[in-house]
């Protein structure tokens, strides 16, 4: 089945959320020493600064699923579409610490609130054969963000000698954060909510008209299965029987953080300026990251299926802590500080084909039907917040000893070996009610 015109342009624009959902996440990176010395912040208030956003984050990631299921994924998105524009415009125009926070924050309900509804709506608009590989462009595109936003860094950088270059870096997203906003007057609602508010003759239009082969079939399946949501809805998630997929959602979502990734994502200019690279060379070093982070999640989508969720779990630990303990070791004796830079590439290289391509995957499978949407929020939730506290200390502790958080997250990604090859099952080749009888035996 090939994309027609309406599914494609639905798919790009609907897909253009995890773009802005990667740059804004990463672009804080090329901006921490200006702000460090503009606002005269101590590495507490730093930490703030970038955290903030993840604690908008997790309010947006757990406002929006009610606020898409109310008035539709496409007017949600819109919502989010603005919030990431008044967030651009915002920092870029900011006149005072708190007014940054103010707009970080918003930013963040923005990131939050597309991360659960630009995959929701994709899932729902694209037709079964081709819903996969429609809703991994999503994934992509916040990786090819994080790429941009680290590239946009260093061309404002290179463009811009200090001064307002920092403004100039968060004002950039308001360009595509517009687009975005535009560009979703012109998609159509998805079928499945449309089905959820009795309009069943227009999502048989939008179904035709994205090239369903048989409307009338598919339409008959989003009726039968919203009517068994709403049968199940009132299943609670914390019962005995669903303690060993709980443990699995929170763990998978906390060692993803633990292994210090978003750190390195925000921090990478200051943990490459501790290394003894000048504040444009950092800018360049960072886009290597993203270009890695970006390389190897195509690798990930190629092989996961292939090669397992477990395999590829434990494969990343090992190489993650090695890579960790490398950068640690960097820092403790102050020297081959010329290996920074690929040490942290073959982290980021080890962490995209591992963690970052496995937990949403792996979150979606080991849930029963009847909870599964709550089970993700909450490892969602413990994803977030796990993200923000690291976020919020790092600069804090890197401040007193550099080495310090580098020798706890490869101490982590050790302990995330065992946990995996002791308790977290293999789930590649097996049909979702196979696995939840897996989990249900223990």
């Amino acid at each position: 089945m090939r994309l027609n015109g309406h599914l494609l342009r639905s798919t790009v624009v609907g897909a253009l959320g995890g773009l802005l959902f990667g740059f804004d996440t990463a672009v804080i990176a090329g901006t921490t020493n200006q702000l460090t010395q503009v606002f005269h912040l101590s590495s507490a208030a730093l930490g703030l600064t970038v955290s903030i956003a993840l604690w908008g984050t997790v309010a947006g990631a757990i406002g929006a699923g009610p606020l898409g299921q109310k008035i539709g994924g496409r007017e949600a998105l819109r919502i989010m579409a603005l919030l990431y524009l008044v967030s651009a415009l915002g920092c870029a125009l900011t006149w005072s610490w708190p007014a940054l926070l103010a707009f970080r924050l918003i930013g963040g309900l923005g990131i939050g609130g597309s991360s659960v509804l630009g995959p929701v709506y994709l899932a729902e608009l694209a037709p079964a054969r081709l819903r996969g590989r429609l809703v991994g462009l999503f994934q992509i595109n916040i990786v090819a963000g994080i790429l941009l936003a680290y590239a946009s860094n260093y061309v404002v950088a290179s463009l811009i000698d200090g001064g307002p270059a920092w403004r100039w870096q968060f004002g950039v997203a308001a360009v595509p954060a517009f687009l975005f906003l535009v560009f979703l007057f012109g998609i159509p609602r998805s079928s499945r909510w449309l089905v959820t508010q009795n309009r069943i003759d227009e999502a048989r239009q939008v179904l035709e008209m994205m090239g369903t082969p048989d409307s009338d079939a598919e339409l008959k399946e989003i009726v039968d299965s919203i009517h068994l949501e709403r049968t199940q809805r009132s299943e609670p998630l914390f019962r005995r029987r669903y303690r060993l997929p709980i443990f699995l959602a929170v763990t998978i979502g906390m060692f993803n953080q633990l292994s210090g990734i978003n750190a390195i994502l925000y921090y990478a200019n200051d943990i490459f300026r501790f290394g003894g690279f000048s504040s444009l060379s950092a800018d360049k070093q960072a886009v290597l990251l993203g270009a890695m982070n970006f390389l190897a999640t195509l690798l990930a989508m190629s092989v996961i299926d292939k090669l397992g969720r477990k395999s590829l779990l434990l494969i990343g630990s090992v190489g993650t802590a090695a890579a960790l303990a490398g950068v640690a070791a960097i820092f403790h004796t102050h020297s081959h500080q010329a290996d920074l830079v690929w040490l942290l590439v073959g982290f980021i290289f080890f962490f995209s084909v591992s963690q970052g391509a496995v937990i949403w995957v792996y979150i979606s499978e080991i849930f029963p039907t009847r909870v599964r949407s709550k089970g993700q929020s909450l490892g969602s939730s413990s994803h977030w917040i796990m993200n923000a506290l690291i976020s919020g200390f790092f600069p804090w502790v890197a401040a007193r000893s550099t080495a310090a958080p580098f020798m706890f997250f490869a101490g982590m990604m050790v302990l995330q070996f065992f946990v995996v090859l002791m308790i977290y099952p293999e789930t590649k080749g097996a049909s979702l009610e196979q696995l939840q009888q897996r989990l249900a035996a223990g």
